[in-house]
């Protein structure tokens, strides 16, 4: 399932897009000056999308954990609305690669710190090397220690784990497995510093595949977990005994029984598979292995379980089935720290009829699973499942017995039991995070509730977008789970883009003056490889691929919808009238040319191709190529056509090496003006007017003044206003971008990995006709307002809302004034936004109900000077509130 994306998002940070000036964290902003305007971002929803590789409960803090994602960021769990908060929005474009969290570790001495072993690919996909990030704040800001090697977030083996670990007794020693024959690494200052540990024996030996000579498949999975006894030690002195896990069939394991000085291999130990996790019960005196043939994600055939009793040094094997039965591996795994008796166990790498999850109460002597055939194909499950929240991941299929929609899951290499909590389980699957409440049912012969456990962890990488002028205000083009029509950006749709469901959508266009009609193009194992749909994408119908396509490639719909262009994988580019039943090789253009149409004139269709613009007037059927000059040499490019502009074209692309900007064409592509204020773009799009301007609004992913951003003017590009900040860059934003046409100030913008976000301008702008007036509770209130953290440049907040009157509130609305100059960059819990000095935070759906008596609270993070004094006066719909 995943190895789409892997592809789709190598493909395009390969392409030479991700040069421009180092971007720094939410600390340290630019020096140069620029417009800019105070934006609130959000995510359109789709809920999860993506691999999450690791779940990490704090051992010492009730509902503190933490999720890591492949390409996609960290994320903390909050309790109070049951969602996830992203952590490391304030990457940016230069170190993209940090998106990719290959570990993350809570320390359970002091619970404020986090740490993330972050980089994405350990081959030349990545150009930067790893990091350890470290936050004293639970993630709300960022310290970077950089490293002398690379780290694969999203490389074979990253569900192995943690690589990553704080010593539970003196919480400054840390530990890093490293992957590519870099070995154990170790910090003794919390993080700051790192160095090798020398006499580690073991540097690691197994590749997914040694003759993979891109050097994805062919690197060395390296150190792959770190396990503290802590009962070997005591607080403020290192912990004695630490296991670690190495990606060696043969050495597995390896011990050390004072506090690193030396290490020796774990006697006894299996070998012929390897040990994806070690999971130690210090109270029984219990490490549990999980093992698999293969380092996974996606691979394993064969598997076991293994128990190590450490004060004995007995193995003994505790596999549920057979070896012989197996046609998995097993790597998920956990133990109830409440009840440490227990142990689960997942099936990894079944991907058919599902993944398994195992579940033992006597420390493995006996299991029980989570469904079980009757007779085959007939099966009983222990549990039930609601996706009611996330419908999509029925995939809409309609699977035969055994198979079952929605799947349990697959890819499940993340599993934990909250360690306060026995009835709370959550596991990432390749889609989503589950989990359940009422996990101790399966004891009792019952039934537990599974649903997702996902909401605000946003991972999908986004290839194209579209907001057409009339119906859904945005259609979506992503990686792995083909992409989705949003009629309302603030709920989940009920299905991707089916019939047929692409495994990845490279493209998709709608037709101009008729946006009923649409067209999308993608990647499919077996069958056709472009649909098109005549009620605005709500449903659709499969094509016909001309001979040889093997791709999505890019499509363009005429401005009227009656005809098409396609320049798929494979092939070179067609034409066809009507729905594309019929392809006709197109004449005077290169294969693999990027194509769009004209928004106004139907016949007339733009290709570009290694520093070449190609026209057609004849729907495609022939192309000339452009005297137009100057434009990027290679195929970094991104252009549009204005809506509404006959010849009006934008184009956005380049290499540092080379030329790279933004340039515009009003006479269809014949000539073309490079825009001497844009150093760099990548991306190019088009929303509403502001109001009193003729032109549309222009919004790109550039470098303008020196500084790296999104990017918005309103007056045909003379000026630029920033609307992003550093708190909000998203890694690389290269792919695509569109403003709203019916939404002033709207923009969609493309992660790699972090979802669509979208984003409206705080200052007043913005004219969206959904939400209606802000909410106007009566009765009294009390604020409370706390500085919870507070560091160099910056400080957390949190802000308690109290209803102190009779009745109760159906929504609202606080508003406050900074008075030494903060500036708010993040919130949780409550729709926040700033112009100039005054704040306002909004309820958020889940919390608009407050009855008389009761509080609501959120927080936020922002920038400070000097000072950072405390607002004096809060107003709740215009109403002043008593100051606590």
């Amino acid at each position: 399932m995943r190895r789409t994306r892997i592809l789709t998002a190598v493909l395009a940070l390969a392409a030479g897009l991700l040069s421009g000036a180092p971007t720094a964290l939410a600390a340290d902003p630019p020096a140069p000056k620029l417009a800019a305007d105070t934006y609130t971002w959000k995510n359109a929803r789709i809920d999860g999308g993506g691999f999450v590789p690791g779940i990490v409960f704090n051992r010492s803090e009730k509902n503190l954990a933490y999720a890591r994602t492949d390409i996609g960021g960290a994320y903390r769990w909050q309790e109070s609305s049951k969602t996830w908060t992203p952590l490391l929005d304030s990457v940016g474009w230069e170190d993209w690669g940090h998106t990719g969290v290959v570990s993350i570790a809570s320390d359970s001495v002091d619970p404020n710190r986090v740490y993330a072993a972050v980089g994405t690919y350990t081959n030349s996909w990545d150009p930067k090397n790893g990091a350890v990030m470290r936050s004293a704040d639970r993630g709300a800001s960022w310290q970077k220690a950089n490293l002398p090697f690379k780290l694969g977030g999203n490389m074979p083996g990253r569900g192995m784990g943690e690589r990553l670990a704080v010593d539970p007794n003196r919480n400054s020693v840390l530990y890093l497995g490293a992957p590519s024959g870099k070995g154990l690494w170790r910090s003794t200052d919390s993080g700051v510093s790192w160095s090798q540990v020398a006499n580690f024996p073991n540097v690691g030996n197994y590749a997914q595949d040694p003759s993979d000579t891109s050097g994805y498949a062919s690197d060395n999975q390296g150190i792959v977990w770190v396990t503290f006894d802590e009962s070997t030690g005591t607080a403020g002195s290192a912990t004695k005994t630490i296991y670690v896990g190495v990606a060696d069939k043969d050495n597995a394991v390896y011990r050390s029984t004072d506090a690193g000085a030396t290490w020796q291999r774990l006697a006894g130990q299996p070998t012929g598979h390897l040990a994806h996790k070690g999971v130690l019960d210090a109270k029984n005196g219990y490490l549990y292995l999980a093992y698999s043939d293969k380092g996974g994600p996606y691979d394993g055939g064969k598997g076991r379980l293994w128990r190590y009793t450490t004060g004995t040094g007995t193995w003994t094997d505790i596999s549920p089935v057979a070896e012989a039965d197996t046609s998995y591996g097993f790597s998920g795994l956990t133990v109830d720290r409440r009840k440490p008796g227990t142990v689960m166990a997942t099936a990894y790498s079944a991907w058919w009829p599902a993944t398994q999850i195992f579940r033992s109460t006597d420390s493995g002597a006996t299991w029980s699973k989570a469904w079980d055939y009757t007779s085959y194909p007939n099966r009983e499950n222990r549990y039930t499942m609601d996706v009611s929240s996330s419908p999509w991941l029925t995939w809409g299929a309609n699977p035969q017995p055994p198979e079952q929609t929605p799947k349990l899951g697959w890819m499940t290499e993340a599993l934990e039991i909250d360690p306060f909590n026995s009835d709370r389980m959550m596991y990432g699957t390749g889609a989503t995070v589950y989990g359940t409440e009422n996990l101790t049912n399966w004891d009792g012969g019952g039934k537990f509730a599974i649903r997702p456990m996902v909401q605000g962890l946003e991972e999908t990488a986004v290839n194209d977008l579209a907001s057409p002028p009339s119906g859904a205000p945005l259609l979506s083009a992503l990686g792995d789970i083909g992409g989705f029509r949003h009629t309302d950006l603030t709920k989940v749709p009920s299905m991707m883009f089916t019939q047929p469901n692409f495994t990845t959508t490279t493209s998709l266009d709608f037709a101009e003056s008729n946006p009923n009609t649409v067209v999308r193009t993608g990647n499919l194992d077996s069958g056709p490889h472009i649909a098109f749909s005549t009620d605005n994408g709500a449903n659709w119908f499969a094509g016909t691929d001309p001979s040889g396509v093997s791709g999505g490639g890019t499509v363009a719909s005429a401005a009227d919808g009656t005809r098409f262009v396609w320049s798929p994988e494979g092939a070179g580019v067609h034409h066809a009238t009507g729905f594309g039943t019929s392809w006709q090789a197109s004449a005077g253009i290169p294969a693999g040319a990027i194509v769009e149409s004209d928004r106004v004139d139907a016949k007339t269709f733009y290709g570009f191709k290694s520093g070449k613009f190609y026209v057609s007037t004849d729907g495609g059927a022939t192309f000339k190529a452009s005297p137009a000059s100057g434009l990027p040499g290679g195929d970094s490019v991104r252009f549009k056509a204005l809506p509404g502009g006959k010849g009006d074209v934008w184009l956005a692309g380049g290499a540092a090496d080379g030329a790279y900007g933004l340039w515009h064409s009003t006479d269809g592509g014949a000539s073309f003006t490079k825009l001497s204020n844009v150093e760099q773009a990548d991306t190019i799009g088009f929303g509403k007017a502001a109001p009193g301007a003729s032109y549309q609004t222009l919004y790109t992913s550039a470098k303008i003044g020196g500084v790296r951003g999104v990017f918005r003017s309103t007056d045909k590009g003379a000026s630029w206003t920033r609307i992003n900040d550093d708190a909000h860059l998203w890694g690389w934003t290269g792919a695509a971008i569109t403003g709203d046409p019916r939404v002033y100030g709207r923009v969609y913008v493309s992660t790699n990995g972090r979802g669509v976000l979208y984003g409206d301008s705080s200052g007043g702008g913005t004219t969206d006709p959904g939400p209606g007036p802000d909410p106007t509770p009566t009765g009294a209130c009390k604020v409370t307002y706390t500085i919870t953290s507070q560091w160099s440049g910056g400080f957390q907040a949190d802000v308690q809302l109290t209803n102190t009157g009779t009745g109760p509130w159906t929504g609202w609305s606080l508003a406050w004034t900074f008075t030494d100059g903060q500036r708010l960059s993040q919130a949780w819990n409550t729709e926040a936004a700033q112009s100039g000095s005054t704040v306002t935070a909004k309820n958020v759906g889940w919390n608009a109900n407050v009855a008389a008596g009761a509080s609501v609270s959120f927080g936020f993070t922002g920038n400070r000077s000097e000072s950072n004094g405390r607002p004096a006066a809060f107003t709740l719909g215009g109403q002043s509130c008593t100051v606590g």
